[in-house]
């Protein structure tokens, strides 16, 4: 009997076709009893996730920074060798100093300056450059009053009237314009001030 023979013959493929036969009747009976729903709900099922975090490597150590670069300390001090120069003594030249017994001339014979003349410390009456005659008050002719006022004038070097002080009056009515007239007076500049004593008479006559 030849190859091609022995393929065609029945008997040695029936063990192949009773396996396919008994693989058709097992899965109808599964699809009768339910078996296929269970399996492919089984499949349906939720597939449970979970993100894995990435495993973060450790950075990379840092090298520590180098050591501080310490300065040289400076050299030692070395004090510089003393030099002993040696100054010449300079004699000073010997002093030739005579001594005379003849008196010298007597010098001329002081001069005595002219003492200017005392002025009194109160001039009395003196004559002013520039006078303002006071007036009668108003007052003292309505009240028919007269009267008489002392009155010292103090005068700057420079001839004008720092103050009038009333000495005496007989009556105060007339003080104010006494004031009033004697601080407008002038008297020539001199060296140094002075005072000046005037009487003020004021009569009413009819």
């Amino acid at each position: 009997m030849d190859y091609a023979q022995q393929q065609r013959s029945w008997g040695r493929h029936a063990p192949s076709i009773l396996a396919v036969i008994a693989l058709h009747i097992l899965l109808g009976w599964a699809l009768v009893t339910g078996l296929a729903r269970r399996v492919i709900d089984v499949v349906k099922a939720p597939i449970e996730t979970k993100i894995i975090e990435e495993i973060k490597k450790p950075p990379p150590e840092v090298p520590p920074p180098p050591p501080p670069k310490l300065a040289a300390p400076p050299p030692p001090f070395i004090p510089p060798p003393e030099i002993n120069i040696q100054v010449p003594v300079v004699t000073p030249p010997p002093t030739i100093t005579t001594v005379t017994t003849v008196k010298p001339p007597p010098g001329p014979p002081p001069v005595a300056r002219p003492t200017p003349p005392a002025q009194p410390a109160v001039r009395k009456e003196y004559k002013a450059s520039y006078r303002v005659e006071p007036t009668f008050p108003r007052r003292a002719i309505q009240l028919g009053l007269s009267g008489k006022v002392v009155a010292w004038v103090h005068v700057k070097p420079d001839g004008t009237v720092s103050d009038v002080e009333i000495k005496s009056s007989t009556n105060n009515i007339f003080d104010r314009e006494v004031v009033r007239a004697l601080s407008q007076w002038k008297f020539n500049p001199e060296p140094v001030g002075f005072v000046g004593e005037y009487e003020i008479v004021f009569n009413l006559k009819d």
